[in-house]
């Protein structure tokens, strides 16, 4: 019997009693970092300490802490990943301008830029589904509107991050290794820029806030999962359609500012969260896998995990075989074995399948099974935790195989 370790990709269900409670939060005067209060925080403790049970209980064996210190006040939310980090850095402000509401940009051969989430690509061809809020498609709403940066960046967010480690270590058992996601430099510099005189100058000033959270997370012994769905994402946000060439001088940047952000760091204890966006839409234009894993691969992390359930991506797991040989010996792959576009429960034998694919191209031994993407907001509670039941089960299984 092997033992596959099995985690998740962060975000989990929420409580309607914290969702509740980041709903009757006020706001500082910023207009977008929420108060709290002794009983918020004494409600996320309570909240954290029984996620990470009921994981365990799961056969979650890498748990998180839900994402449950990033605010949700709504039950569908697919920003609370990011948006999260706004409260936590000085130099942001709201301007009424957003990556919501930015004028389109073009792109050009050797001039590659962002342009707003409404122009990208898989958004224009399905526009009508897009568009139609009956479709599925929707991402919520979030708990906070998205500022600018308007001066200089600093990390301001010491006690959260300081907040977030006492809660999970607080639920976890002896021994029991637990995880906490955090915002990858590249990320952060998608908002609004009107202070700095270049994109490279936002991106080095995110690697400096981001740098202190990373270093908290790891310094308590705890896994830093870094979220970075734009090295993949950013491909659709890129309008016409980049060369590969260009595209993977635009994303060696990102890769880069996140191995400035870890430098010094064990890397046994860095994760990278790869993905190309949680939202349920087409996903047409995802850039495929073939074309970016070297780039990835040249994160100096000791773990990644992406999205290899979904009916987009399934099929690149081969990817990784094919290039088994430029796979770093001490790499720890983290597939995602459980979607979250899908209300169907996996079924425990295809789960087994899933993992047993990976197992053989990296040994057992350095796979960690997970989830797709962030469950909490996405899917209906009851069918997360089916899922994450499902889980644990299918570890179980390809564990008595392998």
């Amino acid at each position: 019997m092997t033992k596959i370790e099995t985690t998740t990709a962060g975000s989990l269900p929420r409580t309607q009693a914290l969702i509740d409670a980041n709903k009757a939060r006020a706001f500082e005067d910023d207009g977008f970092t929420l108060k709290s209060t002794p009983e918020f925080e004494a409600l996320v403790t309570e909240a954290v300490r029984d996620v990470v049970a009921r994981q365990r209980d799961l056969g979650i064996t890498q748990p998180g802490d839900g994402e449950f210190g990033k605010a949700m006040s709504n039950s569908v939310d697919y920003g609370a990943w990011w948006a999260y980090s706004f409260q936590r850095t000085a130099g942001l402000s709201l301007t009424g301008g957003n990556i919501f509401t930015a004028p389109v940009q073009r792109s050009a051969p050797g001039d590659v830029k962002l342009t707003s989430f409404p122009d990208r690509r898989d958004w224009t061809i399905f526009a009508d589904a897009y568009q139609d809020p009956e479709s599925g498609i929707g991402t919520g709403k979030n708990a906070t509107e998205f500022p600018a940066t308007t001066g200089p960046l600093s990390f301001i967010g010491q006690e959260a991050v300081a907040s977030d480690v006492r809660n999970l270590k607080a639920a976890l058992l002896p021994g029991e290794q637990g995880f906490i996601t955090s915002l990858a430099p590249g990320c952060g510099a998608r908002i609004e820029n009107e202070y700095y005189q270049t994109e490279q100058e936002h991106i080095d000033a995110w690697v400096e806030v981001q740098r202190e959270e990373f270093k908290t997370i790891t310094d308590a012994g705890l896994i830093v999962q870094i979220d970075d769905p734009s090295l993949a994402e950013n491909w659709d946000q890129i309008n016409p359609e980049p060369s590969i060439e260009d595209y993977l001088a635009f994303t060696q940047i990102r890769v880069d500012a996140i191995n400035e952000a870890i430098k010094g760091l064990p890397k046994e204890l860095v994760r990278l969260h790869l993905c190309w966006g949680s939202w349920h839409g087409p996903h047409s234009t995802d850039i495929e896998l073939k074309h970016i894993l070297k780039t990835i691969l040249s994160a100096n992390v000791g773990q990644i995990s992406f999205e290899a359930a979904n009916a987009r991506h399934e099929h690149e797991w081969a990817v990784w075989e094919e290039n088994k040989d430029i796979i770093p010996d001490d790499l720890i792959l983290v597939p995602g074995v459980i979607g979250h576009s899908t209300n169907l429960i996996e079924h425990p034998e295809l789960v087994a399948q899933r993992i047993e694919r990976f197992a053989k191209v990296v040994g057992p031994e350095r796979v960690i099974a997970a989830t797709d993407c962030g469950l909490g907001g996405r899917v209906h509670p009851q069918i997360a935790w089916a899922k994450l039941e499902s889980l644990g089960e299918g570890a179980r299984i390809a564990g008595a195989r392998i």
